[in-house]
């Protein structure tokens, strides 16, 4: 079955769903803070799926106490369910095994992992929101000596297990699942996975419980304070509308942290970051413009007329993205410098000081 015929196959689906709107995937709104219970916000973004182009508005809300951004109202676990079908598998898995699998994104593994090598070896290590194990078969190579499993969600964790890319594959929630490798590994890692979860603090609970005394969870996340989400706004990537939930500045994550027993041993800013703000806005800029693509959440398919124009436009823009990534490229260095840095890491030792 090709494409076209398989996105046909999905249409009717889609179109069902979408046939009472949605807003039945959002919860109710929340009036107060879920990081500190203020009820002191005020909104920070309304935006779009700039990505897929799936229909719906999504608000960010930000609290003007202790500057935490949540969405709100957030999307139930249908809407969830919903938001990310095709995003990471399905229809979407080619695309994810092409951006997460590049030597770019792997070159970023290896420097991740490369920030546990001062607290000693790790025997047992669990990426969790592994994907399709992409991390670990990267880390594999500064940490030859450590056994890596995964856990996530989605089907790409079997993936990852089936092509040897993690030794164990672990379906589901780690909040479900934190009882049964209670103390099993001496290692936990976070990247780019905890701003997707709905209650940020019981996962970090549940890592504490899955790690073994003295054992290390680390954490990579958007940085909701980075300059570059003022300058661009809505085409921030970062934002990342409607999958990521929380945005969570480093003080309130350290804090958290060590409110749950963990003693916070290192802190950077400068190499989580990732050279992509501008030419992710660019791509989104585009992709906002150009006719839309024959995706099942569209109610029909685009006639010959669209697909040529579409065609067209994304190649006319092509010699404009390569000068922005470019572009991105020479002052990366710089950004990656001050206040324009785009993520941040956190690596936290289970037990008190």
């Amino acid at each position: 079955m090709n494409r076209t015929q398989e996105v046909a196959q999905l249409r009717v689906g889609y179109q069902r769903e979408l046939a009472d709107g949605t807003d039945r995937f959002h919860g109710p709104k929340s009036t107060t803070c879920p990081w500190c219970g203020s009820s002191r916000l005020r909104t920070r973004l309304r935006t779009t799926d700039l990505i897929q182009r799936k229909p719906g508005t999504f608000v960010l809300d930000q609290c003007r106490d202790c500057s935490h951004s949540f969405q709100n109202p957030r999307l139930t676990a249908e809407g969830l369910a919903f938001y990310y079908r095709d995003f990471y598998d399905g229809l979407g898995a080619a695309g994810a095994e092409m951006l997460f699998g590049r030597k770019g994104s792997r070159k970023r593994y290896e420097a991740s992992a490369r920030a546990l090598l001062p607290f000693g070896p790790s025997r047992r290590w669990l990426d969790v929101g592994t994907g399709h194990g992409h991390f670990p078969e990267a880390a594999g190579t500064v940490h030859p000596d450590t056994v890596f499993d995964g856990l996530d969600l989605g089907e790409g964790v079997d993936e990852g297990a089936r092509h040897s890319r993690i030794a164990e594959a672990h379906r589901g929630l780690l909040t479900e699942l934190a009882p049964k490798l209670e103390g099993r590994y001496d290692t936990v890692s976070m990247f780019h996975y905890l701003e997707h979860t709905t209650d940020p603090r019981a996962e970090l609970t549940a890592a504490r419980t899955v790690l073994a005394p003295g054992g290390h969870l680390i954490i990579e996340v958007p940085d909701p304070e980075s300059a570059m989400s003022a300058v661009l706004g809505r085409w921030w990537l970062p934002y990342f509308q409607p999958q990521h939930l929380h945005l969570m500045p480093l003080a309130n994550l350290h804090r958290a942290l060590e409110e749950l027993g963990y003693t916070v041993v290192a802190t950077a800013r400068r190499e989580p970051h990732i050279a992509a703000d501008l030419i992710a806005a660019a791509a989104l800029l585009l992709n906002r413009v150009l006719p839309t693509a024959d995706d099942p959440w569209h109610p029909r398919p685009p006639n010959d007329l669209q697909r040529k124009a579409r065609k067209a436009m994304f190649w006319s823009a092509v010699p404009a993205l390569v000068g922005v990534y470019g572009l991105e490229q020479l002052l990366t260095p710089l950004l990656r410098r001050t206040r324009f840095s785009n993520a941040y890491r956190i690596v936290a030792r289970s037990g008190a000081a």
